[in-house]
């Protein structure tokens, strides 16, 4: 029964926990209303069989015991029984001529004391009433009597047995309503999750602009639905990436591949003299650029797929800033200032390498006359920055020049080789080590980038 119940609708299953849950508080309430009821009804039987003892003994004690038949059958109700006792057990007076014949019950009590008992049949009285019988002692011209009233509870046990009769049939119609409000508040409720899941199934993934109903209740269901299209938005800007990201590399791969086609058709029918070297030089180049690009391809799809591989050891980043220097500096075309100081981090050394070398081919390329490199600690984290005094970047471009395929030269000039795609990978290789990287202007009116990596733990 509970594999049947996990796989019923929602709808189902909260219908009957409403059911189940209001069904066990009735129980409970409905027991613990009968046990109160029945008390109270009992000990307001009981009080008053006490006061009628003590308005028996009043009148014992101030007229004796003279007209008491009298006043016992006009002040008696019909659900008490009255007998007055003398010491010896002789019934003095008594309310009903069924009490005359013998005494209700053997307590004696003494003078200005009461005593209590239940009896379940009093043959003298009815075959099958329950009967609570107070005696109270009474003195009276050095007499001891005993004022006894039995009073019925069978009254009172078949109110709580009338209470309990209605509660049995009242119960089931009640837990129907209960089941049948539930049902259709929770289909109420469950409407804008049907429309959304309707919504949801039409959507193609060739057409993700749609997106899902959101209600207008602020709850849980108008958040999932905003969720919901928060993911449709991020699966759709997914997709432009990835088709943009396709088509830059078809465009990409085109350029080189044109080039080395071209050459192979030159070189058929020519001799192999200077052509042939200007061509194996030319190829060779395209060969080289259309290698990295691929390898920068593979590692962007890796990123993509779920995270760089990584083999992290102790890395000295001044050694590789210093290397770079020196490689740049024996190009001789700008001026390299360096400002290196000792800095360690753990990371993966070859990705290391790589991020500093697209930066600092970056700044190389829009460089007019030097570029500045330098490494300190600030604030717990190691900081890598690499400037240069070019033209510098427009702020609305600082971020989007982080996308791939992304280059500021709207004539896609590929004279320095670039493809769009250092960036991104310098992005990735930060990300991949917790890092942060920011491209800001510099005060030689270029741009510096700042890379941030976290200290080593000691």
């Amino acid at each position: 029964m509970i594999s049947r119940l996990r796989r019923a609708s929602v709808r189902s299953r909260s219908a009957a926990a409403a059911v189940v849950v209001v069904a066990a508080a009735m129980a409970l309430g409905a027991a613990v209303l009968l046990l109160l009821l029945q008390r109270a009804l009992i000990t307001a039987a009981s009080d008053a069989a006490d006061g009628r003892a003590a308005d028996v003994a009043a009148q014992v004690g101030s007229e004796g015991v003279e007209n008491l038949h009298s006043y016992l059958a006009k002040t008696t109700r019909s659900s008490q029984i009255v007998q007055v006792l003398d010491s010896s057990g002789r019934i003095v007076a008594a309310s009903s001529a069924r009490a005359e014949s013998a005494p209700l019950t053997g307590l004696r009590p003494a003078n200005g004391t009461v005593q209590r008992a239940e009896v379940g049949e009093m043959p003298l009285l009815d075959d099958d009433h329950d009967y609570l019988v107070v005696a109270r002692g009474i003195e009276y011209g050095g007499t001891t009597y005993t004022a006894v009233v039995a009073a019925s509870i069978e009254t009172q046990r078949a109110t709580v047995a009338t209470v309990t009769q209605y509660l049995t049939i009242g119960f089931p119609v009640l837990l129907f309503v209960v089941g049948l409000a539930s049902w259709l508040l929770t289909g109420q409720a469950l409407r804008p999750v049907e429309r959304i899941r309707t919504r949801v199934r039409g959507i193609e993934s060739s057409d993700l602009t749609e997106r899902v109903p959101v209600p207008q209740t602020d709850d849980e269901i108008a958040r999932l639905a905003a969720t919901m299209n928060e993911m449709l938005d991020r699966l759709q800007a997914g997709q432009a990436n990835q088709r943009r990201f396709v088509a830059d590399a078809s465009h990409e791969l085109r350029s080189p591949l044109a080039t080395v086609s071209a050459g192979l058709d030159v070189i058929e029918p020519s001799a192999r003299g200077a052509t042939w070297q200007g061509l194996h030089q030319l190829m060779t180049g395209e060969t080289e650029r259309m290698r990295r690009l691929v390898e920068n391809l593979l590692l962007l799809a890796k990123a993509d797929d779920a995270a760089l591989p990584m083999h992290r050891t102790d890395v000295d980043l001044d050694d590789l800033v210093e290397t770079e220097v020196v490689r740049l500096r024996s190009a001789g075309r700008l001026t390299v200032v360096a400002d290196v100081r000792p800095v360690r981090v753990v990371g993966d050394r070859l990705r290391l390498t790589q991020l500093i070398r697209n930066l600092v081919e970056n700044a190389a390329t829009a460089a007019h006359t030097t570029v500045r490199l330098g490494t300190t600690e600030s604030d717990g984290r190691a900081v890598l920055t690499v400037e240069d005094d070019g033209d510098g970047i427009p702020a609305a471009e600082r971020e989007r020049v982080f996308e791939r395929f992304v280059r500021l030269d709207t004539s896609r000039a590929r004279a320095s080789g670039g493809s769009g795609l250092g960036l991104s990978i310098v992005q990735e290789i930060v990300k991949a080590h917790h890092g942060t990287v920011t491209l800001a202007p510099a005060a030689s009116q270029g741009t510096v980038a700042t890379v941030t990596l976290p200290l080593p733990a000691d």
